[in-house]
């Protein structure tokens, strides 16, 4: 099992934040334009409980694959899960929080996962899999800094 740990500090209020996480369309906004990535269910505008997303990512040498995530735990204005259901880990559980941090916001993005294709998984996420998460993750920071300025 493998973790990933983001927190960052943007100048906007908690009802900001949460409006803009707590819609699903905006994860294509947040994610880098050269990743092949879409959304290919109806979402609704604001998230709740059981929603089910389903997305195609095309891996390189895999092809387009299926994703699903169920969106599940919410505390509005505070917390969600999002967990894959179907998609290209063996295990995905992904936890965002959002809290008040003096005049900022905190983002806190908290990932367990596990890599498919067994001992070859180890090299694989090593070499691909951790450096292309610390890319959409970084990727994400920059946006949510230019999507989420104070007053908006």
């Amino acid at each position: 099992m493998y973790t990933l740990h983001t927190e960052i500090e943007v100048a906007a209020s908690i009802e900001d934040v949460w409006r803009f996480i707590s819609h699903p369309q905006n994860l294509d906004r947040i994610t880098p334009d050269d990743m092949s990535f879409k959304i290919v269910s109806p979402v609704p505008e604001v998230m709740f409980n059981g929603l089910l997303v389903e997305y195609r990512v095309r891996i390189p040498l895999m092809g387009w694959q299926p994703w699903v995530s169920e969106i599940k735990h919410i505390d509005p204005g505070r917390y969600f899960v999002d967990e894959q259901k179907i998609g290209p880990y063996r295990f995905w559980y992904h936890e965002h929080l959002i809290e008040q941090a003096g005049e900022k916001v905190r983002m806190v993005d908290h990932v367990s996962y596990e890599v498919p294709f067994g001992l070859l998984g180890r090299p694989v996420h090593a070499g691909f899999i951790r450096p292309t998460l610390k890319r959409i993750f970084d990727h994400r920071e920059q946006c949510f800094q230019a999507l989420l300025p104070a007053g908006q």
